[in-house]
């Protein structure tokens, strides 16, 4: 079956998927040269946008997401129906490894900060609830992709260790371990992982997040359908 594609809902959706973490508001000139769409078809979009609540353009003329996208993005968590649950073991991962914890699952190529509780060190890994990652790099990624169906010998490797341990690999300065959280019917529901600078994260640190890990991980995956 051929696939159908509407190019203006296409286009629309490019303007969003240019804002990040790294540009949270952007110029019009901006938008064209991150879409590759012309001044004047990013003004038509932009307005139906606005009227939906999906952007907002100040008086300035920068463009921002909207509260339309932060609605979608909590009927998104919660779906998941685990907040409630993983929170409480985030938040004392931060307590016992004194470094940043989050959750993460998998949405295609990348991968979503689903819930997060950051480190109370003031020099810290900070990460923000929804920012989108690859998945091809960092302790978490390789958690994912381990029980998402990749067949190749390290992959084999994390699901028989159970964790994986990256150094470096996403940022030269950051350290993390992951484990797969599975429910009770045994699918992946995710990844659990603790990350912090590699200077105070260090190997000793890291070996020990990795039992706090799993332990989070049992006790979760009790708790999960």
């Amino acid at each position: 079956m051929k696939e159908q594609r509407v190019e203006a809902v296409e286009r629309a959706l490019s303007i969003l998927e240019a804002f990040g973490e790294d540009r949270r508001q952007s110029t019009l000139a901006q938008l064209a040269e991150e879409t590759g769409l012309y001044k004047s078809t990013i003004l038509r979009l932009s307005a139906s946008l606005e009227r939906f609540g999906y952007l907002t353009r100040d008086e300035a003329g920068l463009f921002r997401l909207g509260p339309s996208v932060w609605r979608l993005g909590s009927i998104y968590r919660r779906s998941f129906d685990l907040g409630e649950r993983i929170r409480p073991e985030l938040r004392q991962l931060v307590e016992e490894t004194g470094e940043t914890a989050s959750f993460y699952v998998r949405e295609a190529a990348e991968r979503v900060c689903l819930y997060r509780e950051n480190s109370r060190h003031p020099i810290r890994h900070h990460l923000d609830e929804g920012v989108r990652l690859p998945m091809d790099r960092g302790a978490a990624a390789h958690a994912l992709r381990a029980f998402t169906g990749a067949q190749d010998e390290a992959s084999d490797e994390i699901r028989s260790a159970g964790f994986y341990v990256s150094v470096g690999e996403r940022n030269p300065d950051l350290s993390a371990v992951a484990v797969p959280l599975l429910g009770r019917d045994g699918h992946l529901r995710g990844a659990l992982a603790v990350s912090g600078l590699t200077s105070r994260f260090a190997q000793a640190e890291r070996t020990r997040s990795i039992s706090l890990l799993k332990a989070a991980s049992t006790r979760l995956s009790k708790l999960l359908d």
